[in-house]
């Protein structure tokens, strides 16, 4: 199991008492990982020390205004894909399929496409395979970062750690707030396979990077 992917996971996830009770593991894990950047180790740790230091409702309200309010911000992958789209239903059932196939099981009504999710199985498959999913999806891990940037917000470290994990670029520097509008209008399709390549069967996703970044079908 990759600590620091299972870590970033739970940082990402919703600050109950269970999370924050495991912030110094959480820490401990991140700043042992040499293969993260010296500045990411340091914003990961300025980011549990915040949590930690906050009166546990108003860490989880501003959880709740950041990624349960915020469109920008939304942690589901999907909605920055397919929208409301139909298309969004079969991708959530094929990846979910996927989860089940290496043993994930999903917590209550958690979706497949929650970015933690996606961390917490790519933790448990080979280091190769996980970089090549994470960069695939590296433009909408990127989108998300930017925007939390964006608000001034700490948790902007984890998007730029996942980034950094995956030998991706990191966040452009502090890029203006974006505006929330149907995010599937302003990207064109690229075919991304989740899970390992070696895999019985894999799930076809498609993410959609902004036109001129890369191009429709274009090799990487």
């Amino acid at each position: 199991m990759d600590r620091s992917l299972k870590a970033l996971a739970a940082l990402l996830t919703y600050p109950g008492d269970e999370v924050l009770a495991a912030l110094p593991e959480i820490r401990a894990a991140l700043e042992a990982d040499r293969r993260l950047p010296a500045r990411s180790r340091k914003a990961l740790a300025a980011l549990c020390g915040e949590l930690g230091g906050r009166d546990p409702l108003e860490a989880q309200e501003r959880y709740v205004e950041l990624f349960d309010r915020g469109r920008s911000t939304c942690l589901n992958l999907f909605e920055h894909v397919h929208g409301d789209s139909r298309d969004r239903g079969p991708a959530m059932v094929d990846l979910k399929a996927t989860y089940a196939r290496a043993g994930l099981a999903l917590a209550g009504r958690e979706l497949p496409d929650f970015l933690p999710a996606l961390l917490e199985f790519l933790s448990l498959q080979p280091r190769k395979a996980a970089r090549e999913t994470l960069r695939d999806a590296a433009h909408v891990v990127r989108r998300i970062g930017e925007a939390l940037a964006a608000q001034d917000s700490a948790y902007a470290a984890v998007p730029a750690a996942i980034l950094a994990w995956a030998g991706e670029r990191g966040l452009a520097p502090r890029a203006a707030p974006p505006r929330d509008k149907p995010l599937d209008l302003e990207w064109a399709e690229e075919p991304v396979t989740f899970g390992p390549p070696a895999a019985p069967a894999t799930s076809v996703i498609r993410f959609m990077p902004r036109p001129g970044t890369v191009e429709p079908g274009a090799a990487r």
